[in-house]
């Protein structure tokens, strides 16, 4: 088949699928349009005339990871709702390599996007709260997911509490010293449920 032919053939979907292929094994800095044309076996200007430009491209990606969050069979009380939310839109940031960084590199307004956000902001309101509360939740819960799930990501086999340790002692840094075993990476998991309940701690619900 030329490429010409396979070039035909070729959808946005799948563009995006190769892109997403080649995020899990390559990382987000070996990502090109023109890897995603090599793979698929077509010119680099093929794949552009599908996604335009890389960016595009990053921002379809991004879209693509959120739109693997199940929404069905969520918890029935709002509060527990979001919770769950927060949890799925975690995972999908994990599932791919580098796909917290991908996604806080976009601002998406696509579909998946778009639908889950609704989905939060939509079992917020039903906590009772007032909607400047709600919108300022609903970033505060992504921003978090975002920041720890790229930290998880980048901290990989690093030994950042060794590295903590050398530089933080009682003497020069008191404070940090005494909690140094907990700033150290790991416990992701419990972290956060820890920062959730955090954020949502204190806000009105019918269910508390």
């Amino acid at each position: 088949m030329t490429n010409r032919q396979q070039g035909d053939r070729l959808d946005p979907a799948t563009v995006i699928g190769t892109a997403l292929e080649l995020l899990d094994e390559n990382g987000l800095d070996a990502l090109s349009t023109r890897a995603v044309a090599d793979r698929l076996g077509v010119r680099m200007n093929t794949v552009l005339w599908h996604v335009k430009t890389k960016a595009r491209m990053l921002e379809l990606m991004a879209d693509a990871v959120l739109g693997e969050i199940r929404l069905d069979e969520l918890p029935p009380a709002p509060d527990e709702r979001v919770r769950e939310l927060a949890r799925r839109y975690r995972r999908a940031l994990l599932g791919h390599r580098d796909g917290a960084a991908l996604v806080v590199g976009t601002y998406g307004v696509e579909p998946h996007t778009l639908r889950f956000a609704d989905t939060l902001v939509g079992a917020l309101l039903e906590c009772g709260l007032e909607d400047r509360e709600v919108a300022w939740t609903a970033w505060a819960l992504t921003y978090f997911a975002l920041g720890l799930a790229q930290e998880q990501q980048a901290a990989g086999d690093r030994p950042l509490g060794e590295a903590l340790a050398n530089v933080v002692s009682e003497t020069s840094h008191p404070a940090l010293h005494r909690v140094a075993a907990h700033l150290a990476p790991g416990s992701f998991d419990e972290r956060f449920e820890f920062g959730v309940a955090a954020i949502l701690a204190g806000r009105p619900s019918p269910h508390r």
